[in-house]
């Protein structure tokens, strides 16, 4: 596995992946002691993410391989359908997925997303609308879905 370093309004991120996809983003930017750091093969997934803070890119073309359960591959496909700037609640995943009782595993699923920002899971929120858990905090949260609405993020 390869990895760089996205320096990013949030903080800095890892990029991890081989030569034909992105397998990992991480708010802990820790890569193994087994994976080779290698910034050229993560220029486009870079370019892309300082698109995305800058305003001017709202999805993302990249090559993606998470890793996961297929009931995980299901949650995080379905949040690749939350438009830029929408969210959506636990429990509308879990009815676009076919399974309308599973409104915790889906909040396991998004918690356990390897690839947020690129998989939007910040875009899922409670259902009263409250901004709930997310892996790089709730004012990480916060800011990206201020970005996407358009308003002044402030971080």
């Amino acid at each position: 596995m390869h990895y760089a370093y996205a320096d990013t309004p949030i903080g800095m991120l890892l990029v991890a992946g081989d030569a034909d996809s992105v397998a990992a983003i991480q708010f802990r930017p820790e890569p193994r002691d087994e994976w080779t750091r290698d910034d050229d093969l993560f220029r486009d997934v870079l370019a892309q993410l300082d698109e995305y803070f800058a305003g001017r890119r709202r999805t993302f073309e990249l090559p993606l391989a998470p890793k996961g359960t297929p009931f995980q591959l299901a949650v995080w496909n379905a949040l690749q359908t939350i438009p830029y700037g929408e969210t959506r609640s636990y429990s509308e995943i879990a009815r676009a997925i076919g399974k309308p009782d599973t409104v915790r595993a889906v909040g396991a699923a998004n918690g356990a997303n390897p690839l947020p920002i690129v998989v939007p899971c910040h875009r899922v929120i409670g259902a009263n609308g409250a901004l709930t858990g997310f892996g790089g905090g709730i004012e990480t949260k916060r800011y990206l879905l201020q970005l996407e609405r358009g308003e002044r993020a402030l971080f």
